[in-house]
Protein backbone atom coordinates (compact mmCIF):
# COMPACT_ATOMS: atom_id res chain seq x y z
CA UNK A 1 0.00 0.00 0.00
CA UNK A 2 1.16 3.51 -0.85
CA UNK A 3 -1.19 5.43 1.46
CA UNK A 4 -1.47 9.19 1.44
CA UNK A 5 -3.91 11.18 3.57
CA UNK A 6 -4.75 14.67 2.33
CA UNK A 7 -6.70 17.46 4.02
CA UNK A 8 -8.39 19.67 1.42
CA UNK A 9 -10.19 22.99 1.43
CA UNK A 10 -13.70 23.35 0.02
CA UNK A 11 -12.37 24.56 -3.34
CA UNK A 12 -9.66 21.89 -3.50
CA UNK A 13 -12.33 19.23 -2.93
CA UNK A 14 -14.41 20.04 -6.02
CA UNK A 15 -12.42 17.83 -8.48
CA UNK A 16 -12.91 14.83 -6.17
CA UNK A 17 -16.70 15.08 -5.77
CA UNK A 18 -17.51 12.36 -8.32
CA UNK A 19 -14.93 9.92 -6.93
CA UNK A 20 -16.15 10.40 -3.37
CA UNK A 21 -19.78 10.07 -4.46
CA UNK A 22 -18.94 6.70 -6.03
CA UNK A 23 -17.07 5.61 -2.89
CA UNK A 24 -20.00 6.55 -0.67
CA UNK A 25 -22.40 4.57 -2.86
CA UNK A 26 -20.11 1.54 -2.66
CA UNK A 27 -19.58 1.69 1.11
CA UNK A 28 -23.18 2.46 2.05
CA UNK A 29 -24.38 -0.50 -0.02
CA UNK A 30 -22.77 -2.69 2.63
CA UNK A 31 -24.34 -3.64 5.96
CA UNK A 32 -25.45 -1.88 8.14
CA UNK A 33 -26.75 0.75 5.67
CA UNK A 34 -27.83 -1.54 2.81
CA UNK A 35 -28.52 1.58 0.75
CA UNK A 36 -29.30 1.44 -2.95
CA UNK A 37 -27.25 4.53 -3.64
CA UNK A 38 -28.07 7.39 -5.95
CA UNK A 39 -24.93 8.87 -7.51
CA UNK A 40 -26.54 12.20 -8.37
CA UNK A 41 -27.89 12.61 -4.85
CA UNK A 42 -24.43 11.93 -3.43
CA UNK A 43 -22.79 14.45 -5.76
CA UNK A 44 -25.33 17.12 -4.80
CA UNK A 45 -24.90 16.37 -1.10
CA UNK A 46 -21.12 16.60 -1.28
CA UNK A 47 -21.27 19.74 -3.42
CA UNK A 48 -23.38 21.39 -0.71
CA UNK A 49 -20.47 20.88 1.71
CA UNK A 50 -18.14 22.80 -0.59
CA UNK A 51 -20.40 25.86 -0.26
CA UNK A 52 -19.17 26.38 3.32
CA UNK A 53 -15.62 27.61 3.88
CA UNK A 54 -15.42 25.88 7.27
CA UNK A 55 -16.14 22.42 5.86
CA UNK A 56 -13.38 19.83 6.27
CA UNK A 57 -12.38 17.20 3.73
CA UNK A 58 -9.88 14.46 4.54
CA UNK A 59 -9.25 11.98 1.71
CA UNK A 60 -7.27 8.73 1.74
CA UNK A 61 -5.46 7.64 -1.41
CA UNK A 62 -3.62 4.47 -2.33
CA UNK A 63 -1.36 5.26 -5.28
CA UNK A 64 -3.69 8.14 -6.28
CA UNK A 65 -6.86 6.01 -6.00
CA UNK A 66 -9.46 7.29 -3.52
CA UNK A 67 -10.02 4.53 -0.93
CA UNK A 68 -11.37 6.43 2.09
CA UNK A 69 -12.68 9.78 3.21
CA UNK A 70 -14.23 11.88 5.91
CA UNK A 71 -16.15 15.11 5.45
CA UNK A 72 -17.39 17.45 8.14
CA UNK A 73 -19.11 20.80 8.54
CA UNK A 74 -20.52 22.93 11.39
CA UNK A 75 -23.80 21.45 12.59
CA UNK A 76 -25.59 24.73 11.89
CA UNK A 77 -25.02 24.07 8.15
CA UNK A 78 -26.73 20.69 8.23
CA UNK A 79 -30.25 19.56 7.36
CA UNK A 80 -33.16 19.84 9.78
CA UNK A 81 -33.14 16.07 10.35
CA UNK A 82 -29.66 16.38 11.81
CA UNK A 83 -30.18 19.61 13.74
CA UNK A 84 -33.56 18.92 15.33
CA UNK A 85 -32.47 16.31 17.94
CA UNK A 86 -29.90 18.78 19.26
CA UNK A 87 -32.33 21.68 19.31
CA UNK A 88 -34.86 19.52 21.16
CA UNK A 89 -32.22 18.78 23.81
CA UNK A 90 -31.07 22.41 24.14
CA UNK A 91 -27.64 22.04 22.53
CA UNK A 92 -25.96 25.11 21.03
CA UNK A 93 -25.59 24.33 17.32
CA UNK A 94 -22.85 26.94 16.98
CA UNK A 95 -20.55 24.86 19.20
CA UNK A 96 -20.93 21.52 17.38
CA UNK A 97 -19.17 20.11 14.32
CA UNK A 98 -20.87 17.30 12.38
CA UNK A 99 -18.88 14.55 10.65
CA UNK A 100 -20.87 13.23 7.72
CA UNK A 101 -18.92 10.03 7.23
CA UNK A 102 -15.71 8.18 7.93
CA UNK A 103 -15.46 5.52 5.25
CA UNK A 104 -12.75 3.17 4.08
CA UNK A 105 -12.77 0.30 1.60
CA UNK A 106 -12.71 -3.10 3.39
CA UNK A 107 -9.18 -4.15 2.37
CA UNK A 108 -7.76 -1.03 4.06
CA UNK A 109 -9.45 -1.57 7.42
CA UNK A 110 -7.48 -2.82 10.38
CA UNK A 111 -4.26 -0.99 9.43
CA UNK A 112 -4.81 2.15 11.58
CA UNK A 113 -5.66 4.17 8.46
CA UNK A 114 -9.13 5.00 9.80
CA UNK A 115 -7.57 6.04 13.09
CA UNK A 116 -5.13 8.34 11.32
CA UNK A 117 -7.65 10.16 9.15
CA UNK A 118 -10.16 10.41 12.02
CA UNK A 119 -7.49 12.15 14.07
CA UNK A 120 -6.79 14.54 11.20
CA UNK A 121 -10.48 15.50 11.10
CA UNK A 122 -10.47 16.14 14.84
CA UNK A 123 -7.25 18.17 14.58
CA UNK A 124 -8.78 20.32 11.84
CA UNK A 125 -11.85 20.98 14.01
CA UNK A 126 -9.72 21.81 17.06
CA UNK A 127 -7.70 24.29 15.00
CA UNK A 128 -10.85 26.35 14.40
CA UNK A 129 -10.92 27.09 18.12
CA UNK A 130 -14.66 27.73 18.47
CA UNK A 131 -16.18 24.24 18.69
CA UNK A 132 -16.77 22.21 21.83
CA UNK A 133 -18.31 19.01 20.45
CA UNK A 134 -17.87 16.64 17.51
CA UNK A 135 -20.76 14.43 16.49
CA UNK A 136 -21.73 11.90 13.85
CA UNK A 137 -24.73 9.63 13.31
CA UNK A 138 -25.05 5.92 12.53
CA UNK A 139 -27.97 3.73 11.55
CA UNK A 140 -29.48 1.90 14.52
CA UNK A 141 -29.81 -1.78 13.58
CA UNK A 142 -31.05 -4.50 15.91
CA UNK A 143 -28.36 -6.94 17.15
CA UNK A 144 -30.36 -9.88 15.75
CA UNK A 145 -30.92 -8.33 12.31
CA UNK A 146 -31.00 -11.36 9.96
CA UNK A 147 -29.10 -9.41 7.28
CA UNK A 148 -26.11 -8.88 9.54
CA UNK A 149 -23.09 -10.76 8.12
CA UNK A 150 -21.65 -13.42 10.41
CA UNK A 151 -18.23 -11.75 10.41
CA UNK A 152 -19.51 -8.19 10.89
CA UNK A 153 -18.38 -6.40 14.03
CA UNK A 154 -19.98 -3.10 14.99
CA UNK A 155 -17.41 -0.29 15.06
CA UNK A 156 -18.50 0.85 18.54
CA UNK A 157 -15.18 -0.14 20.11
CA UNK A 158 -13.30 1.91 17.51
CA UNK A 159 -15.36 5.02 18.26
CA UNK A 160 -15.12 4.47 22.02
CA UNK A 161 -11.34 4.28 21.58
CA UNK A 162 -11.53 7.77 20.09
CA UNK A 163 -13.49 8.94 23.18
CA UNK A 164 -16.89 9.15 21.48
CA UNK A 165 -20.00 8.23 23.48
CA UNK A 166 -23.32 7.00 22.12
CA UNK A 167 -26.26 9.26 22.97
CA UNK A 168 -29.53 7.40 22.43
CA UNK A 169 -31.53 10.46 23.46
CA UNK A 170 -30.27 12.10 20.25
CA UNK A 171 -32.17 10.22 17.58
CA UNK A 172 -33.42 11.10 14.14
CA UNK A 173 -34.56 9.43 10.92
CA UNK A 174 -32.98 9.53 7.47
CA UNK A 175 -34.85 8.31 4.41
CA UNK A 176 -33.19 6.10 1.82
CA UNK A 177 -34.09 3.19 -0.41
CA UNK A 178 -32.81 0.02 1.19
CA UNK A 179 -31.89 -3.08 -0.79
CA UNK A 180 -35.16 -4.87 -1.51
CA UNK A 181 -37.38 -1.86 -0.91
CA UNK A 182 -39.57 -0.42 -3.64
CA UNK A 183 -39.20 3.12 -2.29
CA UNK A 184 -37.30 5.08 0.36
CA UNK A 185 -38.36 4.72 3.98
CA UNK A 186 -37.20 6.31 7.27
CA UNK A 187 -34.29 4.64 9.10
CA UNK A 188 -33.45 5.36 12.76
CA UNK A 189 -30.14 7.14 13.33
CA UNK A 190 -28.31 7.51 16.65
CA UNK A 191 -25.70 10.18 17.40
CA UNK A 192 -22.28 9.77 18.97
CA UNK A 193 -20.55 12.73 20.64
CA UNK A 194 -17.08 13.73 21.75
CA UNK A 195 -16.33 16.73 23.92
CA UNK A 196 -13.24 18.69 22.89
Amino acid sequence: MDIEIKRLSSQQMIPFISDLAELRVKIFYEYPYLCEGDLEYEKNYLTSYTQFSESIFVLVFDDNKLVGASTATPLKNETDEIKLPFLANNWDLNKIFYVSEGILLPKYRGHKIGLNFSRQVEEAIREKGTYETITFSVVDRQPDDPRRPIDWNPPDRFWEGLSFTKHRELKTFFKWKEIGESEASPKPMIFWLKQL
